[in-house]
């Protein structure tokens, strides 16, 4: 046979070869996750009844955080009956699904019950009797759930906003003194010595707040206090922040030698005059979009997610992510910083639908 002929039925030959099969790729976030980190978002005592938003968070999540049954104002509100009921059937029903648990939280001055640090009248308790009431609380509740968690925010929110001030003047700060951060971490460190422990802020990625932040985390070391991770809380917004502040963020945690989780994550769609997750900020504005999200912003918001995930899956030390909210619906942005909006700052519609924002997620685990 000619040289030519042959070649043409070589040709001829490999046309009809099939391509290789395509391997198709993550249509979860637990998926596209795999073993790289924890994703997850909260489940409170009040999604255990609902089966479609519990069938969405097995196939989507890998993690939860209890969403508020631990904060303090709920389980310690009476202080000689601690409320562990409700936290306790979100465990039960996230261990029923081999699901890791983190606790959320044990100390938070916005939800702390008044008997702990003031007396009747709001006068700081003594120092003496402020220790003592966080350690019961802290030993309590920590003892209580021994061995059961996958970390433990220990304090949230002690960070002063303020310029030059470095920490708030809480109403533990005002009983016990600027160490009660130290204490707190002490104390539940003695109750649980195994689970990991965090701090967790929002605005930690704002150069001044990321500053005060690395003094917390060496003034802890020095005082040979553990502190396993910082939780860098993403209440972020459209154009907030600059990419290269994460970056940035996540290296100087790192470069102390501890975790980074990333929680709450959440983009707020709506005008709104300030950023971070300050509860007493009181904001003015109007509410845009009460039918639908409309598309120009939802491929922008897709985008700001891509961009997002793009930088915080360039540092293998992040170790989870958690959104704040299973679904649109279930975000507390519909009502803050001003009450009784329509928000949008999920993956989820409040359908349980996949956002286009899901997808940008999903391809930015693929590079």
């Amino acid at each position: 046979m000619p040289i030519r002929a042959f070649s043409s039925l070589l040709i001829l030959a490999a046309a009809h070869i099939a391509p290789a099969p395509v391997a198709p790729g993550p249509e979860t976030l637990r998926q596209a996750a795999n073993d790289k980190l924890l994703i997850g978002c909260p489940v409170g005592g009040i999604d255990l009844s609902n089966t479609l938003l519990l069938d969405l968070v097995l196939r989507e999540f890998n993690t939860i955080t209890i969403e508020t049954e631990l904060m303090p104002f709920k389980l310690g509100a009476d202080e000689d009956d601690y409320a562990f009921e409700n936290a306790d059937r979100v465990l039960e029903w996230a261990d029923a699904h081999d699901l890791p648990v983190y606790g959320h939280m044990l100390l938070w001055d916005y939800r702390t019950p008044q008997w702990m640090f003031t007396d009747p009248n709001g006068t700081p308790l003594p120092r003496e009797q402020g220790i003592a009431n966080l350690k019961t609380y802290i030993q309590k509740v920590a003892t209580h759930y021994r061995g059961r968690l996958a970390g433990w925010n220990v304090v949230n929110e002690a960070i002063s906003d303020t310029p030059g001030e470095y920490l708030r003047e809480t109403s533990a700060y005002r009983s016990i003194g600027p160490d009660y951060v130290q204490l707190a971490f002490q104390f539940a460190q003695e109750a649980d010595p195994n689970v990991p422990l965090y701090y967790n802020d929002y605005n930690l990625v704002v150069p001044e707040k990321r500053e005060k932040a690395l003094r917390l985390i060496r003034e802890l070391q020095a005082a040979d206090i553990r502190l396993d991770a910082i939780g860098m809380q993403g209440h972020w917004l459209l154009g907030f922040p600059e990419i290269q502040w994460i970056h940035d963020s996540i290296n100087a945690f790192a470069g102390e030698g501890i975790d980074i989780y990333i929680t709450e994550l959440d983009v707020d769609v709506l005008p709104r005059t300030v950023a971070g997750a300050n509860m007493a900020t009181v904001d003015e504005g109007p509410n845009p979009y009460p039918d639908a999200l409309p598309e120009p912003v939802q491929r922008e918001l897709a985008q700001i997610y891509h961009e997002f995930f793009a930088a915080i899956l360039e540092h293998p030390e992040v170790k989870m992510i958690t959104f704040w909210g299973s679904h649109d619906g279930r975000s507390w942005l519909n009502d803050f910083p001003v009450t009784g909006r329509t928000n949008y700052p999920l993956l989820f519609d409040r359908n349980l639908q996949k956002k286009p924002a899901h997808q940008s997620v999903l391809k930015a685990f693929s590079k």
